[in-house]
């Protein structure tokens, strides 16, 4: 009793005794090949949503816990004794957070901070045309 893939699609494997696998025999009847349905992962009655392992309702109910569990963690807070912070100093802003960074400019940024006109282009791409011919000729 060996197994060989199904020489129709050669995907599915298949006891040497069948001709074809069980996915093939379907398609050549032209029975649809209906899809299996998944169920809800939470309840296991309800089929899942398209892209999702939970069924409508399950994720409703989930959507509610969590506003909630938000809604009761955002009327939690903490009292802190201002004694036991210590001398702290307050933060005003983020520059004093931020550290001054010096830029260094160079020549190769001038360069391209320049502007040229068309007419200086040309005739700087003239002048190095007629550079290169020099340099061909000698």
């Amino acid at each position: 009793m060996n197994l060989v893939k199904c020489p129709r699609c050669d995907l599915n494997y298949i006891r040497e005794d069948e001709k074809y696998c069980k996915v093939c025999l379907q398609e050549m009847k032209g029975e649809s090949r209906s899809e299996e349905i998944e169920l809800c992962s939470i309840c296991n009655e309800e089929p899942a949503l398209p892209g999702k392992d939970v069924c409508l309702f399950c994720l409703r109910e989930m959507n509610k816990s969590n506003s909630t569990e938000e809604s009761e963690s955002d009327t939690e807070t903490e009292n802190v004794d201002t004694a036991t912070i210590g001398d702290m100093d307050d933060v005003s802003g983020m520059d004093e957070i931020i550290p001054e960074v010096e830029e260094e400019e160079t020549d190769e940024f001038e360069e391209i901070d320049q502007e040229m006109s068309l007419e200086d282009v040309r005739e700087e791409e003239e002048m190095d045309a007629e550079d290169d011919e020099e340099d061909e000729e000698v």
